[in-house]
């Protein structure tokens, strides 16, 4: 690849045409920023072959057992979680009619507002022995502590349901966003043929929407893999605890970064199934009424009172309750809030904006360099710097402070020897490794939106520009952005929700004496002091909510939908 690369910059370096000079100045600019994007990726796989001395063997021979068993356990609990919540509500929702039906559209999309380890927290204050629920029950049945049982949330088992609750939503938006695309002809002909709801479920929409469901449930799986705090608290060991500790506790970023990259071959048979499941099940639709009005099977009475219930149950757990329980908190204790409350909300929206601001500008100019020079190379380097969506943050964190680290040693070093003074730390433990490491993990989630939206614009518009005089930055100033304008909020907004929630790679990435919300009610919940970070929680979860409503009403805008009597 670097050797393409290299016989592709000869090449565009002896373009003489003024077209040509500009669409390569363009792929220049966009090879560059995608292999700069690309290098905390390159650190971590390469890291596999930097001695990590006898510390790897004392991790290899103590714990990966336990880091590969429990990453195994959570991923295949979650999966049955995630794939009942997700593929029942998304069914439901659009084939059925049933009470509530139009609330619970967007209502089953609220959990993606709270973040996995902030409900784990939530939920551990109310269930555990020492919580409302628990105390309730002894004083009402006068028992002891150990005169009754009840399960417990700091488990493995309380992780998975924590998690499916929370990541269900992957499965459920792509999930519901594939039945409605289903073809009106095969819904009708299953109808004819007698079959049930059930089975036209099985037998019709089911196989339709598989492609669509992989690809959601390896988006919960990743999210599963990726996450911290709700592993950490619960006290299950798992890779991204595992390179949490190697890396502070124990002070061995060789050793963490070779963790970290074993946690990557986790990352890449997800992704391997997913397109495998994906080219195995993709399933052509029947172009004959395809976007005809979809009809819905209208439920009554037991049938109805079921379909709520499945619904509802993960609504109400996922994001209902532990709202509530949040509210409570909040505004039972108002003397007990954080007095940093206002300094850690700044903090938090200034790096998710400037976060935001720059992914999306960034994404930018990589979606226009790739409709301008479409090669395989562009497209591969594209790819390559996208892949920090499907990597913890804790890989990418360990990705970003080796590279920084090296050259901020290198330049000490120089300045040392040849001026007589250090320079100290330009990259490392600052504002800017955050806010690339933020770029890194979640510049695929705006390229994706806005390669899709520049799809929409049809070639013809840029030749016109083009026999106008305009320069290829006029016409992405002047065509292209305005009427992308909606794609591009959407991706910002997306962007600056998700570096809110980011816990792990800003635990690591941090600078000194810099906290963010998620900082602080991690560190409060750490020390049992719930309470008082439940406005900086509540917070969060407002802030969450703006994507939901977003992605809500583009799913149901997507097909029109009648109840069938």
């Amino acid at each position: 690849m670097l050797k393409a690369l290299h016989t592709t910059i000869q090449h565009l370096s002896k373009t003489n045409k003024p077209t040509e000079q500009g669409t390569n100045r363009w792929t220049l600019l966009s090879l560059f920023i995608a292999l700069l994007i690309s290098i905390p990726v390159l650190t971590v796989v390469f890291s596999i072959f930097t001695p990590a001395g006898e510390i790897w063997s004392h991790l290899a021979s103590t714990v990966l057992d336990d880091y590969v068993l429990n990453s195994l356990i959570l991923l295949l609990g979650v999966s049955t979680g995630a794939l009942f919540f997700g593929i029942s509500s998304a069914w439901l929702i659009t084939m059925c009619d049933f009470p509530g039906r139009k609330i619970f559209e967007w209502a089953s999309l609220l959990p993606f507002a709270i973040p996995a380890y902030l409900m784990a927290y939530i939920y551990t204050d109310f269930l555990d022995i020492a919580g409302p629920l628990q105390t309730t029950i002894r004083t009402i049945f006068s028992l002891g502590i150990d005169e009754y049982w009840f399960p417990q949330v700091r488990s493995i088992q309380g992780a998975v349901l924590i998690m499916s609750l929370a990541f269900y939503p992957y499965v459920y938006m792509l999930g519901r966003s594939a039945f409605l695309k289903q073809s009106t002809s095969l819904l009708e002909a299953s109808r004819v043929m007698g079959y049930s709801t059930l089975k036209s479920f099985f037998k019709v929409s089911l196989p339709v929407a598989r492609p669509n469901i992989a690809a959601g449930l390896a988006l919960a799986l990743m999210e599963t893999l990726n996450d911290f705090g709700t592993v950490q608290y619960f006290g299950v060991q798992t890779f991204t605890t595992g390179i949490y500790r190697t890396w502070f506790g124990l002070g061995e970023r060789p050793a963490a970064a070779q963790l970290a990259a074993f946690l990557m071959t986790f990352i890449i048979v997800l992704l391997v199934l997913e397109r495998w499941s994906r080219n195995k099940m993709s399933t052509k639709q029947h172009s004959t009424n395809r976007f005809k009005t979809l009809s819905r099977f209208n439920l009554k009475g037991p049938k109805a009172i079921a379909a709520f219930t499945v619904v509802g149950l993960p609504v109400l757990l996922g994001f209902v309750i532990p709202v509530i329980l949040l509210l409570v908190m909040f505004f039972s204790n108002l003397d007990l809030m954080d007095s940093k409350f206002l300094e850690l909300t700044f903090n938090s929206v200034t790096v998710s904006g400037i976060t935001g601001v720059l992914a999306v500008g960034i994404a930018l100019i990589m979606a226009y360099a790739a409709r301008l020079n479409p090669s395989k190379l562009v497209k591969t380097f594209n790819r390559i710097s996208s892949l920090g969506y499907a990597i913890p943050g804790s890989v990418i964190a360990v990705g970003v402070l080796i590279p920084f680290g090296v050259f901020d040693n290198a330049i000490d070093s120089f300045l040392r020897e040849n001026l007589g003074f250090s320079s100290g730390l330009l990259l490392s433990g600052t504002l800017f490794a955050m806010v690339f490491a933020y770029i890194v993990r979640f510049l695929s989630v705006s390229f994706g939106g806005i390669e899709a939206s520049m799809e929409k614009i049809t070639p013809s518009m840029d030749e016109a520009a083009r026999g106008m005089g305009y320069r290829f930055s006029k016409v992405l100033r002047k065509i292209h952005i305005p009427m992308m304008s909606g794609g591009l909020l959407t991706a910002g907004l997306l962007v600056f929700v998700d570096v809110m929630k980011e816990l792990p790679a800003t635990l690591i990435v941090r600078p000194f004496n810099f906290d963010t919300l998620a900082v602080q009610v991690y560190r409060y919940a750490s020390d049992e002091r719930l309470t008082e970070s439940a406005g900086a929680a509540l917070m969060i979860v407002l802030a969450g909510i703006i994507p939901v409503i977003v992605i809500s009403r583009t799913i149901a805008r997507s097909r029109k939908t009648e109840t069938k009597k």
